[in-house]
């Protein structure tokens, strides 16, 4: 059996209808999962992160089944005018590579700047660009990805409000920034889940846990000292 099947689609923008590649449920078997959630596939399968992204091949709008089901005025002559009117057709909906993975993940993260969409939506753009560089072994561009995924990432807690504020949410602040060598910021991030008494996500205070336990062995790798009031707070 093919490990893709195709599903079809009706852009948002332009309203015509595609067809998009996906990858079927029963070969989703990753071997391995980083801390922050990024999967591995054997490399004769498919990985499914690779076709998360539909682009319409006649206007190029790209978008993830979490953006807005439709547009403004605004927001579809804004598309228009930067990347519509010059577009030459071109069909993303079969195979795919890293390298198309890539290219196609960037428009949805041009389409999704365009038009405006949540902090939530480009967070997780964001993020899934820098396991893309992280599979390529490009840690400047992960690291650099890293960064602007963990600023929307504050930017949903921030305004989202209290329902989007989960453990899980903390604990990727947290995570990414023991992954860019923010200690202190990664122990204040993993500590409010340990000690928030409401929080009953016992996966989510035990990922914290572990994280503050990476960011005290990397402390003592790097020769840094940990903070004394660290025990008192994460640690336990």
């Amino acid at each position: 059996m093919d490990p893709l099947y195709q599903t079809g689609v009706v852009c948002v923008h332009c309203k015509a209808e595609f067809r998009t590649s996906r990858v079927r449920p029963s070969f989703k078997k990753a071997i391995k999962t980083d801390t922050d959630f990024c999967l591995y596939f054997r490399e004769d399968s498919e990985n499914p992160e690779f076709y998360v992204v539909r682009v319409c091949p006649y206007c190029g709008f790209a978008s993830t089944e979490n953006f807005a089901q439709s547009l403004n005025d605004k927001q579809r002559l804004a598309f228009k005018e930067k990347v519509a009117s010059t577009w030459t057709m071109k069909d993303f909906g079969g195979k795919r590579t890293l390298a198309d993975a890539m290219h196609v993940y960037k428009l949805a993260l041009l389409t999704a700047q365009i038009i405006g969409e949540r902090p939530r939506v480009l967070s997780g753009i964001l993020h899934h660009i820098a396991w893309l560089y992280r599979y390529q072994g490009d840690e400047e561009g992960e690291r650099r990805f890293l960064e602007y995924a963990l600023a929307e990432y504050v930017r949903v807690y921030e305004t989202e409000g209290a329902e989007a504020n989960g453990a899980r949410l903390m604990f990727l602040i947290g995570e990414l920034h023991r992954r860019l060598k923010r200690y202190s910021d990664a122990v204040k991030w993993f500590s409010r889940v340990i000690n928030d008494k409401r929080i009953m996500d016992a996966g989510m205070i035990r990922a914290c846990r572990d994280g503050w336990a990476s960011v005290r062995e990397e402390m003592a790798a790097a020769k840094l000292d940990v903070p004394e009031e660290w025990s008192q707070s994460a640690g336990k």
